[in-house]
């Protein structure tokens, strides 16, 4: 695992795009804090820069470290939570200014399996996470169900087995710094 997450780690330096497992689905990935790679997955993944990407956070003080304010009730979601639980948090900071919805929103997860925990730890930044498949198209489920455009627009994949026994996307929560709360995706 150390090798393969010094390999993401060269290729997230670069600005590169990486294909990597998820504790949801297998995720197209970049610096979160590279605009010119950001940009690279929405070209890969041909999406309107206006619909948001979800962000990978190593633990609560790195999502501290970019969100202006976590409500108190972010944290008991994420102690909660049953599955893994990605949140919209109100006036993020230091990342890509085209990661950020256009009313100043990002959304972000905690990672909770140990390869992105230790790869994000180790990068010292968020990275960009958004399912492995071309807008539109259904979200493959399996490392072999990923479109062959979308391993040949990566500039590394990640060479690690299927651990996810029953992959799906995030539960999506938004959290606004006024107290409201709204359920976006189950």
């Amino acid at each position: 695992m150390t090798e393969e997450i010094n390999n993401c780690i060269r290729v997230l330096k670069e600005g590169g795009l990486i294909l990597y497992p998820t504790d949801t689905v297998w995720g197209i990935g970049c610096d979160a804090s590279d605009p010119e790679a950001v940009k690279k997955v929405y070209a890969l993944k041909k999406r309107e820069d206006s619909k948001a990407l979800i962000c990978l956070v190593a633990n609560q003080a790195m999502l501290e470290r970019h969100v202006k304010q976590v409500p108190e009730v972010a944290y008991d979601i994420m102690d909660l939570a049953t599955k893994p639980t990605t949140i919209v948090f109100d006036e993020p900071k230091g990342v890509a200014p085209n990661l950020v919805a256009e009313d100043n929103t990002l959304a972000i997860r905690v990672a909770s399996d140990k390869f992105c925990q230790y790869l994000i730890n180790k990068f010292g930044k968020p990275i960009v996470s958004t399912s492995a498949n071309i807008s539109g198209e259904p979200t493959p489920k399996r490392f072999k169900d990923i479109a062959p455009e979308i391993l040949k627009g990566v500039d590394y994949v990640v060479n690690l087995p299927d651990e996810n026994k029953n992959p799906s996307p995030s539960s999506i929560i938004k959290l606004s710094n006024d107290g409201q709360v709204k359920v976006i995706r189950e």
